[in-house]
């Protein structure tokens, strides 16, 4: 059973990039890292991911020290490895170089206690398209709105 329980999310990801594929992958963490995590001592609004065609990195992506590990603790802003299937980074690696996209996280959460994040390829939104995104979510919520007052 898929007993996920979601740690961080990278809410500015949708208004900032138009999202295509998803992907699920595992990261390579360190003791004290996980501590962490499961504290909810993590932010992704700075993240990225990298690769070069054999291996991706989750970059920028802030996991705080953790108190009690004190001379044991990690680099909170280190590069992290994840793991992904080979055709997996195969697709991430085409769709970077072929298309300009660029790769960025979107979710991190804990399935089955394990630490996974939710990756997307991505390409950038112009600035009228961050305008006609601001307005379809307003028109939405007036229709909300409306809808709402005609039930009471």
């Amino acid at each position: 059973m898929n007993n996920i329980k979601i740690i961080a999310r990278n809410r500015k990801a949708k208004f900032e990039f138009e999202l295509f594929d998803t992907y699920e992958a595992g990261i390579e963490l360190r003791g004290s890292e996980i501590k962490s995590i499961r504290a909810r001592q993590v932010s992704l609004s700075e993240a990225y991911v990298r690769t070069n065609g054999r291996q991706a990195w989750l970059v920028g992506a802030h996991i705080a020290p953790y108190d009690q590990a004190s001379a044991f603790n990690h680099d909170p802003e280190r590069e992290r490895r994840l793991l992904l299937h080979k055709r997996e980074i195969n697709a991430l690696w085409d769709g970077v170089r072929l298309k300009g996209m660029t790769i960025i996280p979107t979710m991190l959460y804990l399935r089955d206690g394990l630490a996974k994040v939710e990756i997307a390829l991505a390409k950038g939104k112009r600035q009228y398209d961050k305008r006609q995104s601001i307005k379809k979510r307003d028109m939405e919520r007036e229709v909300e709105r409306t809808l709402d007052r005609r039930d009471r």
